[in-house]
C-alpha cells in the first residue's frame, strides 16, 4: 500500500508522486522532481527569483507549475516565503533541525503547497536570519555528508557560517561577501578593472592572504586601484586579487568564530565552493567540499518523510 501524505491543511495525496521541490531566491530560482527514494528525476535553474517577479507574478508562476505538474506536492524554500516573497514563513529560531523545521512547514491555499520556514538567531546571539540554506545544511547532517556536530561554510551572495551541534544549526553568522564583489564589479571605482574571470592561482592566493591580515578592507580594496595605476598589479589580476582580498576577509572571520581542530564542510555551488576550499588549505584549516543541490535535494526528501504517516 502506499503510503499519504498528510498536508497540514488536511488534504491527502499518494507519497508515490514525484515531490516538486523549489529553492526559490531572490535572484533565481531551482526546481527539483525528487521520486519517493530521494532521487533526482529532474533539476532545472531560472533566473525568476522573487525581486525580479512580485506577488502576482508569482502567483501566476506557481500556477503554472501547478498545471505543469498535476497532483504533486510540492514544497518550497527560500525567499518566497519571505516578506517580499508570496506567503509569510516565519522564522524557527536556533537551535533549529529537522523536527523545527518540519514543525514551522506553512501551509497555503493550495492544498498541495507548502512553504519550509526559514532560521533566525537565538536571542542572546548576534542578530542574523536564513532562509533556503537552512535545507541544505539540515539535508547534508541528515544524509551523513556532515558531521552531526562541526562547522559549514555555505558560501554565496551572503555566506552564512554554521555551527552544527547534535545535528542541528546551533549558531550562525552571515557575511555578504558575494554581493560586495558584484557591487564592486558593477558600481565602484574598480568595475572597470574587475573583468576578468576569478580564478585560484598567485594572485588569488595574494588577495587571501591580504584578506586574512588586513586591519582595514577599505584600504585593501583602495590598495587595488592603486596598484593598477602604480603597474604593480595587472588589470588581467585584478579580479582574482579581488576575490580573493574579500574571501580571505571572510575566512579570516568564520574561523574565529570556529573551534581550532576539525575539518570544515564547504557546502554549496562548486565555483565558489572550490575557492573557498582553496582559501581555507592556505590558511592551514582541512576541509572537503559538498554540492549545495544534492544536500538540498536530501533535506526537502527529508522534509517530505517526515511529513508522511506509515503505509
Amino acid at each position: 500500500m502506499a503510503c499519504v501524505l498528510p498536508l497540514l491543511n488536511g488534504e491527502k495525496m499518494h507519497a508515490a508522486l514525484p515531490l516538486v521541490a523549489i529553492d526559490w531566491g531572490t535572484t533565481n530560482r531551482r526546481l527539483y522532481l525528487i521520486d519517493a527514494a530521494g532521487n533526482c528525476l529532474l533539476e532545472e535553474e531560472d533566473h525568476g527569483g522573487v525581486a525580479s517577479l512580485g506577488r502576482a507574478a508569482i502567483a501566476g508562476s506557481i500556477a503554472q507549475l501547478r498545471d505543469r505538474f498535476p497532483g504533486h506536492h510540492m514544497l518550497m524554500a527560500g525567499m518566497i516565503g519571505s516578506s517580499i516573497g508570496w506567503r509569510d514563513a516565519p522564522y524557527v529560531t536556533c537551535p533549529a533541525g529537522l523536527e523545527q523545521l518540519v514543525k514551522g512547514v506553512v501551509p497555503t491555499d493550495d492544498p498541495l503547497i507548502s512553504i519550509i520556514p526559514g532560521v533566525r538567531s537565538a536571542p542572546e546571539d548576534a542578530s542574523d536570519v536564513m532562509r533556503g540554506e537552512e535545507v541544505q545544511l539540515i539535508g547534508a547532517v541528515a544524509a551523513g555528508l556532515v558531521p552531526a556536530n562541526g562547522v559549514v561554510c555555505h558560501p554565496g551572495t551572503h555566506t552564512k557560517w554554521a555551527l552544527i551541534e547534535n545535528g542541528t544549526i546551533q549558531a550562525f553568522r552571515t557575511v555578504m561577501t558575494g554581493e560586495l564583489f558584484a557591487l564592486l564589479r558593477a558600481h565602484s571605482i574598480l568595475s572597470d578593472a574587475l573583468t576578468a574571470p576569478v580564478s585560484v592561482g598567485p594572485q588569488f592566493d595574494a588577495g587571501v592572504r591580504d584578506g586574512r591580515t588586513s586591519r582595514c578592507l577599505g584600504a585593501a580594496l583602495f590598495g587595488i586601484r592603486a596598484g593598477l595605476l602604480l603597474g604593480r598589479l595587472e588589470q588581467a589580476d585584478a579580479a582574482s586579487w579581488a576575490s580573493g582580498l574579500l574571501i580571505g576577509s571572510d575566512i579570516g572571520f568564520g574561523l574565529r568564530l570556529s573551534a581550532p581542530d576539525g575539518p570544515i564542510a564547504v557546502l554549496g555551488d562548486p565555483r565558489l565552493t572550490k575557492l573557498y576550499a582553496s582559501a581555507l588549505r592556505l590558511s592551514a584549516r582541512p576541509c572537503f567540499q559538498l554540492s549545495g543541490s544534492k544536500s538540498f535535494i536530501s533535506g526537502m526528501h527529508r522534509i517530505r518523510g517526515q511529513l508522511s504517516c506509515p503505509a
